[in-house]
């Protein structure tokens, strides 16, 4: 057990950022799964590309946060991207 005032509160401050980041991930999760199903089921280009929107909206914002590395955001729009760019041509 943490004996100091401050490594108290280093672990409260854990638990906290633990938590936000969590959160911030199924925020990923859902706006990623969302375009996909689109995509998948749908078929639908003008819905598959506000999705996207919405998608790179949120993978830009928690990238710009610290969550995840702004790479790894990039990496995940590239292949949107191509989904729906394959959408199109279809």
């Amino acid at each position: 057990m943490a004996s100091t005032v401050s490594s108290r509160k280093r672990i409260r401050q854990n638990h906290a950022h633990n938590a936000r980041n969590r959160w911030r991930k199924r925020l990923i999760q859902s706006a990623v799964k969302s375009f996909e199903e689109i995509v998948v089921h749908h078929g639908s280009y003008a819905d598959a590309e506000q999705a996207f929107r919405k998608a790179s909206a949120v993978l830009d914002r928690i990238a710009g946060k610290g969550t995840i590395h702004r790479n790894k955001a990039a990496r995940k729009k590239s292949r949107m991207a191509h989904r729906l760019a394959s959408l199109k041509k279809a």
